[in-house]
């Protein structure tokens, strides 16, 4: 299995878990990088940092030291997505077979070079090497062909209504 699929991208980040000092800056990029009916709420970003640390996955810049993008999800025998997987990190199950990935982010700034796909692909490594099986997303319409390039396929119309929108369930099978 390769490492990376981007060897500059590993040269500029660091990819690892989070940190608890790195919780301020992650609940800043999910309001930056989601719209307010969209993003996770400062509560419950940082109930989910302090109860599933495990499944979160930052992009550290090295000559910054700060956080770029993150990818965070939940463990969970389930295969359909709910709503509340975002406001209830108690569903977690740390053997779960099943990721409900709950945010992809990454600031302006740090986009267009393949930092999203980077992260993603470090985080399915991840996931596979703990014996996961599938990995599930919802997204919006504009994002679906964003991740059908990182493998994962459209399952149709989600009976997610997160933020008022419609959205898209998609699974990738590790």
């Amino acid at each position: 299995m390769k490492e990376c699929i981007n060897e500059t991208i590993m040269e500029k980040y660091e990819f690892r878990n989070i940190r608890p000092e790195e919780t301020d800056q992650v609940v800043k990029i999910e309001q930056i990088c989601f719209p307010p009916n969209e993003a996770c709420s400062e509560k419950d970003m940082k109930e989910r940092i302090l109860q599933i640390p495990d499944l979160f996955l930052v992009a550290v810049d090295k000559k910054t030291k700060e956080v770029s993008g993150f990818l965070n999800g939940l463990a969970t025998d389930e295969d359909t997505f709910r709503d509340e997987f975002f406001t209830d990190s108690t569903l977690n199950d740390p053997e779960g077979k099943n990721i409900m990935l709950l945010g992809l982010d990454v600031l302006p700034q740090h986009r267009g070079q393949g930092l999203a796909r980077e992260l993603m692909f470090q985080y399915l490594n991840r996931e596979k090497k703990k014996e996961r099986k599938t990995v599930f997303l919802t997204c919006l319409e504009e994002k679906v062909e964003m991740y059908r390039k990182m493998g994962f396929k459209d399952l149709g119309i989600s009976a997610s209504v997160w933020g008022g929108e419609e959205w898209h369930d998609m699974s990738y099978t590790l």
